[in-house]
């Protein structure tokens, strides 16, 4: 795997042990929106383009960017990183 894919997977697991309530030596910063279309967008994919790659229902993408639903803590997270380093995780998640 390559050195991008290891550093996401590393987080990813940091991430879920916090999930589980490991707080000692944490610190998680986890913003209160994101805008879905905006990194989309950056990333020249359509919605279903957007939701296939990165493991998203449709119908969640498209209430995500119409403002009818905010997507939950974890999932702000993982867009975050998404935006941050799109192909790190698409090499991660082996796409």
């Amino acid at each position: 795997m390559t050195k991008a894919g290891d550093s996401i997977l590393k987080g990813a697991r940091e991430a879920l042990a916090y999930a589980k309530g490991a707080r000692e030596g944490y610190r998680a910063h986890v913003p209160d929106d994101v805008d879905v279309r905006a990194i989309r967008t950056k990333l020249k994919m359509t919605q279903e383009e957007f939701a296939t790659q990165f493991g998203f229902s449709l119908a969640a993408v498209r209430q995500w960017e119409q403002k009818r639903r905010r997507p939950e803590g974890p999932t702000r997270a993982y867009l975050v990183v998404i935006q941050k380093n799109p192909q790190g995780v698409i090499e991660a998640l082996g796409a």
